[in-house]
């Protein structure tokens, strides 16, 4: 009798699933170094606005770094194809929910305008701000120039998922290592969640890379296409290839965690994870500043056919600074994110980033709820 082999599942772990567990000794938050670099430029902040038309725009590029850290312009969004982008803005935040999907695809369909490109890149600059802009594979050929005429600061490419080896009907694809010596900046590269798809983009040369495939609030990925792994194992698997890949070759490779965070406990864990940044959407979104105007969509699949994303209603909590740096006027740990950042590493004993991803961290699935029920008993309708 044939004996069969069987595919075996392996456990992945989300935000909800994991605890950080404590160190031997603790330190003032105010001595922790939580400082992220990507080659040349340093950031005291490490965390990144999603290039998402509701979370970054100019002004919220220039405000986030002034505070140290980095908004990411998408390229492709409602910025560079309309000269009156906030009109546009304003008409997705009204529209109804029946209404708004077949919006959003109406509005995403008008054609870039690459003089726009340049005039948003050069505000942001003359903002006095460090100028990331986002763009994806299929229009990086065509970008990149305009970008480094611009004077853009870091150059991302970034798609649903992203690979260094792409089947395509085109001749020569997009090759990473002559993008990466043809445009003066670095180049941040994602998303991924595997540990040999992100050694392989490292191998590219490439400066940074984002992980998370359809953990964010309003991405549809996971519903849509089914794909994704949970972002605390994406975190660690991508985390692992960093360390292998600097091993064979003695340069270091930041990972940006990117998406499904909800406060600052997802946050830090991300960071024990191995992080060295994180990429946020939702909770910016939540900004007074915030250019979605108390709304939040995803649009990064280019499909025309299918939903860009879901629009969400996640309404105006406070200012960029409160959500940043406090005070804070909520109790869902959404904001004074670099507050609990600090503090997470003072209690873990961690200096700075680095130490932190040596921190233990446990399964823990009831870290959330334990002891809890007062809380989630008034938080019920």
């Amino acid at each position: 009798m044939a004996k069969h082999k069987f595919r075996e599942l392996r456990r992945s772990y989300g935000f909800d699933e994991v605890a950080i567990v404590p160190g031997d000794i603790t330190i003032n938050p105010d001595q922790t170094n939580i400082d992220f670099k990507v080659e040349d430029f340093t950031f005291s902040t490490p965390i990144l606005a999603s290039a998402m038309d509701a979370v970054t725009d100019v002004n919220m590029a220039i405000l986030l770094s002034k505070r140290g850290g980095l908004g990411v312009l998408n390229l492709e969004g409602v910025q560079t194809r309309y000269d009156n982008p906030q009109e546009v803005l304003a008409e997705i935040a009204r529209a109804s929910d029946a209404e708004v999907t077949t919006l959003l695809q109406k509005v995403y369909s008008a054609p870039i305008k690459e003089k726009l490109i340049g005039e948003r890149i050069q505000a942001i600059k003359k903002g006095g701000a460090v100028c990331a802009v986002s763009v994806t594979p299929a229009n990086t050929k065509r970008f990149a120039p305009i970008t480094a005429e611009a004077k853009a600061d870091i150059f991302v490419v970034q798609s649903t998922v992203t690979t260094a080896k792409h089947i395509s009907k085109s001749y020569r694809g997009l090759i990473f290592p002559e993008l990466h010596k043809s445009i003066p900046m670095p180049v941040i590269v994602g998303n991924c969640v595997s540990y040999s798809a992100c050694l392989e983009i490292m191998r590219t040369g490439i400066s940074a890379v984002l992980v998370g495939v359809g953990p964010g609030a309003a991405c549809t990925t996971r519903q849509v296409l089914g794909v994704g792994v949970p972002q605390v194992t994406a975190t660690m698997d991508c985390t692992a290839a960093r360390d292998e890949y600097q091993r064979e070759s003695g340069r270091y490779v930041p990972i940006i965690t990117d998406g499904g965070f909800r406060n600052g406990g997802d946050l830090c864990k991300a960071f024990v994870a191995g992080a060295d940044a994180v990429m946020i959407g939702s909770i910016f979104a939540q900004a007074k500043e915030a250019p979605g105007l108390g709304y939040h969509w995803g649009m990064s699949h280019p499909h025309p056919a299918l939903p860009r994303g879901t629009r969400i209603k996640v309404g105006t909590t406070g200012t960029l600074e409160q959500i940043l740096f406090g005070p804070t006027s909520v109790t869902d740990g959404s904001q004074n994110l670099v507050g609990a950042l600090r503090t997470a590493l003072g209690v873990c004993g961690a200096r700075n980033i680095r130490e932190m991803h040596k921190v233990e961290v446990v399964i823990a699935p009831a870290i959330t709820t334990e002891g809890k029920s007062w809380q989630m008993s008034q938080a019920s309708p």
